[in-house]
């Protein structure tokens, strides 16, 4: 993977994205379905991965969007 993983966050009572290892948000919204098309695009764009977190807080989802070999080594 070439670019920095992007992680959908829930935060307070709306949806964010954020690059790992960022601390701040890359960009917020009222619901999951905006960031996660926002974070797509960006996990596309870098060939990283999608995260995507649940209203539990669990992380429930992961896309890959880059060199995903399969199978995996080791």
């Amino acid at each position: 993977m070439s670019g920095k993983n992007q992680y959908v966050v829930r935060n307070g009572d709306r949806w964010s994205v954020r690059g790992e290892g960022n601390s701040r948000l890359t960009q917020t919204f009222d619901t999951q379905r905006e960031a996660i098309a926002f974070g797509r695009d960006i996990a596309r764009n870098q060939e990283s991965e999608l995260r995507i977190q649940g209203r539990d807080v669990k992380f429930r989802e992961a896309w890959s969007y880059g060199n995903d070999p399969y199978p995996p080594k080791g």
